[in-house]
């Protein structure tokens, strides 16, 4: 799972792509939709959300002549399970530490 976190991370590491997947979670959206409510060009839009569909973030679905963008929510449930493992590792550890402490 490193492998795949560490990728998912830095592509959601960046403000714009952030942005993306934040407008992303309110509806499927063209890159073209995307650059009318965000401050960036459609070509910006475009590259950043090759990143995102790269490190499967999000996914185009051709719907007529546009292809829109949707969160894979496997993708992001994952990486917050992984997160969360890690975070309740560091406090077992932590607890340990204190546990340690306390008996000196």
């Amino acid at each position: 799972m490193t492998r795949t976190l560490v990728p998912v991370l830095a592509a959601l590491g960046d403000d714009t792509r952030w942005s993306i997947l934040a407008a992303l979670g309110e509806g499927d959206a063209s890159a073209s939709a995307l650059a009318q409510r965000l401050p960036v060009t459609r070509q910006a839009i475009a590259k950043h959300l090759a990143v995102l569909s790269e490190v499967g973030v999000v996914e185009p679905v051709r719907v007529g002549r546009e292809v829109r963008y949707r969160v894979v929510g496997a993708t992001l449930s994952a990486t917050a399970n992984r997160l969360d493992a890690i975070g309740r590792e560091w406090e077992q550890r932590l607890a340990a530490i204190k546990e340690i402490a306390e008996d000196l």
